[in-house]
Parts: C-alpha cells; structure tokens; sequence
C-alpha cells in the first residue's frame, strides 16, 4: 500500500557571497592580493580605485536603481564604489623571509658547475631522490635504474657516486649524506682541522657505534686522550647539523617568499594598537560605464542589448560580491584578532610565553560569534608583527591543564618548565621522565610520566641516557 505525505526538511545554502567570504578568509595577505589582481583582471565592472579625492570619500555611496529592468531574476542594488579600508596612506610595512627552497638552492649551486649536459642530467635526478632533511636514503644500485627507466638516463654506480660527491661539496654542509656518521663527518670535514676536530673526526670514523651508546670512557681509553680532549672533540660535534636539509624549507613549492604580516600589533603609551597592513592590496569600485549600459539596456526591446545587459548583470552581481566579500573578510579578521588580543593581554604586553593562557578555537569563536570554522580559517597562514617580533597566529593556542593550585595553564608554559628542568640539570646524571616528574611537581605542575614524555618528544629533548655527557 503507497502512501502519500509531506516532509518537511531544513537545510543551509550558501549563498554566493558566503562562499566567496570563504574561499577569502583562509587567504594571507599577499594571496589575498593576487586573487584581487586576477579578479580585477577577469571581470571588466571591476576597477581599481586610485581616486585620492577627499571630497568623494566623504559623499554617502551612490546606489543605482535597477527597478526598471525588467527581468524575472532581480539584480539587487550595488554601490559604485566602495573603500574596502579608507583613503589614509598605505605605510610599508616589514616583510620577513620564508626559507629559500631546499631543491632549488641545491640546483643553482648545480648551475655553477662546469659539467657536461648528461653529468648534469644524473646530479639533477640524485637532487630530485634527496630526503626532506637532505640524505639520501636510497642505494646507488637502485638509482642507476631508476634514471634509465624514469629518466631514460644511461649512466653506473660509479658515474652516480661521481656526482653524488659534487653534491656532497654543496651547501648546506653534510647535503647527500647516506647516514648520520657521513652527514656529521662531510660538516666535521670543512671545519679548520685543530686537534679538537682531528680528535671529533677519529671518534667519527672509529668509534661511531660507541660514541652514540655515550661510552665516553670506553673512547678515552682506546684512543688515549684526557677527559678534556674527550670533551672538547665532543663540543664539536654535537655543533653539528644532523639535518642539513632542515636549514631550508620546501613548503613553498620551490620558491623564495616574502611573508607580510596580516596584523601588526604595538604598544604605544600602556596601550597595544593593532593595524592591519594593506600591503599593495588595491581598493576596488564598480566601473561606471558598464553601470550606464546596464541602466540603457533596461527600458530597450532590442534582443541584442538585452542579451548585453543580461552579461553586464552577471558581472555586476559577481562584482558586489567580490568587493563585499573583501570588505567582510577584513572585518572578519579584524575582530577575531581584537578577540585574541583580547583573550591573551597579558602575554601581548610583554611577549613571556609563560603569561600565554590556554585557548582553543572554540574559546575565540564564543567571544566572536563566529563559528570555530571561520576562526580555523582566520587563523591558518596568517601571522602577526608585535613588538617582540613575528608570530603565526597558530603559536598562540594551546590546550591547558591544572596546576597544584587548580589553576589552568597553557601546555606552552609546561614545556617552557619541562625545558627549564632539562637545562638546569647534571648532565652526568640527567634526570629520568620519572624524576622530571618529580621536579615539575616541585615546581608545581602536575604532569603524569606519559604526559613529560610526550613533551620531551615535543620539545625534541633525548631520553636521559643519551642527554648524559662527561
């Protein structure tokens, strides 16, 4: 038996303002500005405003009416023009650099060598099969066959290990290392030799398994030197680089950046003042003309021009929102930093880490009202210039757990603690997780073991037996 029935269900559509406030948020400042650029490049209603005209500022926007145009889809009004942040001057403000990509630097060191085309084919391929952290972590047996099959490269084990020395001359030092003992061994080998460093280099070569186990006195004994020496060869290695490839960051796809700041935030008199820089993002306004066609074409009949007016009404609806959405975007931003601010005074007014407060996105989103997406968005890939110096917005949140006092604190703060044990401790007798326990409990912090662990993993801080020096 059918049966026949109304159901009523609710669901959200975003509108196309919303999802292009969306796709704006999650920008940094300088993509921001590329995106502007290619919308000002792609929809002729969009101009670039470069009025200086106070007198025009200060005019309420003009609407136009578009009553008249008689179509079933409405247009709603637009403004002609809009100042998405005011006539005052644009400053400059302080940019700073994200980390030159790894394989690029590596491959213009690779443009200064006098190498034949095909020597130069095999280097390139040896660059290209590099570890994140600059090893290379693949037999040369393997990388012989993968040029001829990948690269249609006809080369041999002893061509490729010619040109893996190249490479091992490059900089970062220790770049195209095998292993840790090569990688420390290629640094040690710059270095000015000094019986420090002969002494660090021997260790190296002969005693490798032992000086990573810490059997100090084991190497003194074998190699016939004081405790001294033993110490200074050790002060030179541990200088060295484990991770060459960690000196530079490939995270933006092989090119050189300039970061600018989203906010800038100082203190002026007792009080912190937050400005969001423009950069060179441009001011837009709706072009007049194709407003003018929009409004002749209304009362014709001609098909033609209809036709004109209905492409003109697309790209002025696309305009609104575009321009809208900019300046939706900036308030945005704007009021989920003031709300950060807000959260973590303290912290602003001097830069301690220990004054940082635990908060999440959810604790920004009720001061907000916005949701915890759209403060996940504002927050991704945006930094901020203070007075003690550039910070992504992400540093500034962090869970929390209780002290003895039953007081929250943030997990930054008991790391800053766990970090302060560790270096104040006996390097003979470094303290166990158990007994670091101990000391963040006199310190009044309660942590279970699991949890020091974690933050030692964190901190990039070793397990005690391998923090034990002489």
């Amino acid at each position: 038996m059918l049966k026949q029935g109304l159901e009523l269900k609710q669901t959200q559509k975003l509108s196309p303002l919303q999802i292009q406030t969306i796709k704006l948020i999650e920008l940094p400042t300088q993509e921001l500005e590329q995106r502007i650029r290619k919308e000002l490049e792609e929809n002729p209603v969009l101009d670039e405003d470069m009025s200086n005209d106070r007198e025009e500022e200060d005019e309420a926007p003009r609407e136009v009416s578009l009553s008249e145009y008689k179509e079933d889809d409405s247009i709603p009004s637009y403004k002609l023009k809009i100042n998405n942040y005011g006539k005052d001057e644009r400053p400059q403000y302080n940019t700073f650099s994200v980390k030159e990509s790894f394989t690029q630097s590596l491959m213009d060191q690779l443009g200064f060598r006098n190498l034949s085309e095909h020597q130069y084919a095999i280097a390139a391929f040896i660059i290209g099969s590099l570890d994140d952290d600059g090893y290379l972590r693949r037999d040369i047996e393997s990388l012989v066959d993968d040029m001829a099959f990948r690269a249609g490269i006809e080369t041999d084990g002893e061509e490729v290990l010619e040109m893996l020395k190249v490479i091992q001359d490059f900089e970062p030092a220790g770049v195209g290392a095998r292993d840790l003992r090569e990688c420390l061994l290629l640094q040690i080998g710059n270095l000015k030799q000094t019986p420090d460093t002969v002494n660090a280099t021997r260790i190296l070569k002969d005693y490798f398994t032992e000086f990573t186990n810490k059997h100090f006195q084991k190497i003194i004994s074998k190699m016939g030197i004081t405790e001294d020496e033993m110490k200074a060869a050790l002060s030179k290695i541990l200088k060295l680089n484990p991770s060459p490839g960690g000196q530079i960051d490939d995270s933006y796809n092989d090119q050189a950046q300039q970061i600018v700041p989203d906010f800038v935030l100082n203190l002026e008199n007792g009080e912190l003042v937050l400005t969001m820089p423009r950069f060179s993002i441009p001011e837009l306004k709706v072009n007049k003309k194709y407003a003018g066609i929009l409004m002749e074409a209304a009362n014709s009949s001609e098909r033609e021009k209809k036709e004109a007016a209905a492409f003109v009404k697309k790209k002025l609806d696309s305009a609104k929102w575009f321009v809208e959405a900019v300046k939706q975007r900036h308030n945005t931003l704007e009021c989920t930093m003031r709300a950060i601010i807000d959260y973590q005074k303290e912290y602003f007014m001097d830069g301690d880490e220990t004054h940082l407060k635990p908060m999440v996105l959810k604790d920004i989103a009720e001061k907000t009202g916005f949701d915890i997406s759209t403060i996940s968005r504002v927050v991704n890939s945006k930094y901020i210039e203070t007075h003690f110096g550039i910070y992504s917005l992400k540093y500034f949140f962090s869970e929390g757990l209780e002290n003895q006092d039953g007081e929250e604190v943030s997990t930054r703060e008991l790391k800053k603690a766990l970090q302060d044990c560790v270096d104040s401790e006996n390097k003979r007798k470094p303290y166990t997780d158990d007994q670091l326990v101990e000391e963040m409990n006199k310190k009044g912090y309660k942590v279970a073991r699991r949890t020091i662990a974690k933050y030692r993993d964190q901190l990039n801080i070793p397990k005690a037996r391998l923090r034990k020096e002489l």
